[in-house]
């Protein structure tokens, strides 16, 4: 069992996102440090891109700043390496293919596996072309996490099969963001997953940012991502957003535990 699937074990997990470098590298890294602090079990690091087709405005803004601050992935490696000091929780990097194919994927996820990263996420990379990243990333101990959405529906149980760490169980049709309402059907989904797996946590993200919204997730799934939130209070705080975002994750924490014992 992968550190990231110890993560969920006999708990709810609380899965967190940020993107590197925004608003700048010293203020992500006392985020991080916050973050953990304050209950996240898992923290997902965005690799800043320039065309992040995933994301919504929000996170497209975020990575827009980064990179206009000249942050670069030997500068995000090298963050990973000073928060492993002491931060203990699973680290992931979510990015995209073009980050890694351009640095190189063996060397990028040697990279990654020495500075202390646990799993690696690409929204862009189709299951169909997980070969591509997934025996390297084995190679190097990093799971490679893989997504579902809504419209997966045929494909969930060949992608749970071969799922490793958690799968990413995509809420929403669209790109990431804040959403008032989570109308897909989540505990659907989940049976399906644990029918083909019963051994790979699913975490439920896109548009969750309430901690009623957690909580309802947290009914179904094994962990809950949140990500838009938590970069839309950095972009309001920015050098100041360390104590908010430590707040907003430790309610979101609550619900998340609340929800576990009131199955």
């Amino acid at each position: 069992m992968s550190r990231i699937q110890q993560a969920f074990r006999n708990k709810k997990a609380l899965v967190t996102f940020l993107t590197c470098g925004d608003p700048d590298l010293e203020t992500t890294k006392k985020i991080v440090r916050e973050m953990a602090a304050a209950g996240a079990d898992i923290i997902e690091l965005g690799i800043p891109f320039s065309d992040p087709m995933a994301e919504g405005p929000v996170i497209q803004a975020a990575n827009a700043r980064a990179l206009s601050s000249g942050v670069t992935t030997d500068q995000i490696f090298e963050l990973v390496r000073s928060l492993r000091n002491d931060v203990t929780i699973p680290l992931a990097f979510m990015t995209y293919a073009n980050i890694v194919f351009s640095y190189g994927t063996e060397r990028f996820l040697q990279h990654a596996a020495d500075a202390g990263i646990d799993g690696l996420i690409l929204p862009d990379v189709p299951f169909e072309e997980k070969a591509d990243f997934a025996p390297a990333c084995r190679a190097y101990g990093i799971d490679f996490i893989s997504l579902i959405a809504p419209t997966s529906q045929d494909r969930i149980t060949m992608i749970a099969k071969e799922a490793e760490g958690f799968l990413y169980c995509v809420s929403s049709l669209g790109v990431t963001g804040v959403r008032d309402q989570i109308t897909c059907d989540i505990e659907s989904m989940m049976r399906q997953v644990r029918e083909a797996n019963p051994e790979i946590p699913c975490a439920v993200g896109f548009g969750i940012s309430k901690p009623e919204q957690a909580r309802e997730m947290a009914r179904f799934a094994d962990g809950v991502i949140v990500g838009s939130a938590i970069v839309r209070l950095i972009e309001e705080q920015t050098i100041d957003a360390v104590h908010v975002v430590g707040q907003y994750i430790r309610a979101m924490k609550a619900a998340v535990f609340d929800q576990m014992y009131d199955m």
